[in-house]
């Protein structure tokens, strides 16, 4: 039976994640990690989340875990898992990120670990919004340049980064589409007196508040008409779908940098 080791565990995502690994009949948790110093160090996972004992102990030695298992799920901070990377390499697990909010050097040290084992790396590990990347593309090169594009997201009020991983990769997508770099015209606030709306500019709004798990909204603003593409995330529990997804996409897979459009057969 495949052992996947989850890092975060006793997080809002990990949990979830933990969860959905005891709910699959082909796996099983081979290890769950925190960060140094949590309270629940030496705790039953399992009891940690309401799930009973499983006998996996919550503890900070990734390396401990790692050796002998099929992948790790990292749903944790950019610098969390660019630490977590190095003893995965090292033990050639595979493994899946969901973490948002890298810089551009982290990106680099994920694609370089990328040859030494296979990862799949996703803003949003949730099937739906796959699904409308894929969509999203199509429309806006059938739409062009006639169409404003503006994407507004909402998370609940403890999400650190803004925009989201998933905005950013959603406006990445029309970007590429309509042959534009999202450098130059991604918008990312309005206010005061402004001049008119650049024909090239795509706006990406963010909004914060409450317990929301995620909301995003692409809209094209044409001449006489508006289209719009919603997805809304109830719970957390179809990102660790998603995950679970991911991570058994990935057994004997070759070394490599792949995403949720690679595990759902969405590319051409």
């Amino acid at each position: 039976m495949n052992r996947i080791v989850v890092t975060g565990a006793a997080g809002r995502m990990g949990s979830q994640i933990v969860s959905a690994v005891l709910d699959a009949r082909d796996l099983k948790m081979g290890g769950a990690t925190e960060r140094k110093g949590h309270p629940s160090f030496g705790k039953d996972i399992g009891e940690l989340i309401g799930r009973g004992k499983v006998g996996v102990l919550l503890t900070d030695r990734l390396e401990a875990v790692l050796p002998g298992a099929s992948a790790m799920i990292d749903f944790t901070t950019p610098e969390g898992t660019i630490e977590h990377l190095g003893p995965a390499a090292e033990n050639k697990v595979p493994a899946v990120i969901g973490t948002t909010g890298f810089s551009k050097d982290q990106l680099e040290e994920i694609r370089r670990t990328s040859e030494k084992i296979p990862i799949v790396l996703a803003p949003n590990m949730s099937v739906g919004v796959n699904v409308l990347l894929k969509v999203l593309a199509v429309a806006a090169k059938a739409l062009g340049d006639n169409y404003d594009v503006e994407i507004v997201e909402m998370h609940h009020r403890l999400k650190k980064d803004a925009p989201s991983g998933t905005a950013i990769r959603l406006a990445q997508v029309v970007a590429e589409a309509l042959g534009r770099d999202l450098e130059k015209a991604a918008r990312y606030e309005r206010h005061g007196v402004m001049e008119e709306r650049a024909a090239q500019e795509i706006g990406i709004q963010t909004l914060r508040g409450g317990d929301v798990v995620g909301d995003h909204m692409v809209i094209f603003a044409g001449p006489g008409e508006r289209l719009e593409f919603i997805h809304r995330a109830h719970s957390r529990g179809n990102f660790a779908r998603g995950a679970i997804l991911a991570a058994r996409w990935l057994f004997g897979r070759p070394p490599g940098l792949y995403d949720m459009q690679d595990v759902l057969g969405l590319k051409q």
